[in-house]
């Protein structure tokens, strides 16, 4: 009998999983950091090694944090989108930067060359501590509340539409959540 229960179930099992899968927007990878505070951290600043960007930066107000390198094709695309966030950052939301396993000089000519949309940026040539924000490529960027603790983590290129449909309704809800309105 149970020849014949053991496989049937198997089945079902993988079934359901493959199923449920269907349904799973492939670009939200779940994050184990959503809701907790940033990790801590201290880097020299890209600009300027003498200054430290500590995760102390990411405290007070509402916050991104956007990963980047030279390196990355989809930073290159979403570039736009982030200067003109900086222009006018809806309800005063800066965006600061994470610049991961770059070359320091390479990613100062870029922005220089295309602008820099950063309050400040964080230079992490080794790579330690986008690991310990749980990041898996370049770009992603963390939407940060005002007492420093994740809130959302959106994976690939800011384009209009992320910003539309998923960033501003989010500030908008932190916003109301810390009574910002």
């Amino acid at each position: 009998m149970w020849r014949y229960i053991l496989p049937l179930a198997i089945v079902i099992a993988l079934f359901s999983a493959l199923w449920a899968g269907l349904f799973r927007n492939p670009g939200e990878v779940p994050s184990p950091h959503i809701g907790r505070s940033v990790p801590e951290f201290a880097l020299p600043e890209l600009h300027d090694p003498e200054r430290t960007f500590t995760h102390e930066a990411l405290r007070g107000r509402i916050s991104l944090l956007n990963v980047f390198g030279t390196w990355c094709p989809g930073c290159h695309e979403e570039h736009g989108v982030l200067m003109a966030w900086a222009a006018q950052p809806p309800y005063g939301v800066p965006i600061y930067g994470l610049n991961w396993k770059d070359d320091r000089d390479a990613a100062i000519a870029w922005l220089r060359r295309d602008g820099n949309p950063y309050e400040r940026i964080g230079f992490d040539a080794e790579g330690d501590v986008a690991i310990d924000w749980g990041v898996y490529g370049a770009p992603e960027t963390f939407l940060i509340d005002s007492s420093g603790r994740i809130r959302l983590k959106h994976i690939g290129v800011i384009t209009e539409q992320v910003v539309i449909e998923k960033l501003i309704p989010a500030i908008e809800a932190l916003r109301a959540e810390e009574g910002l309105q």
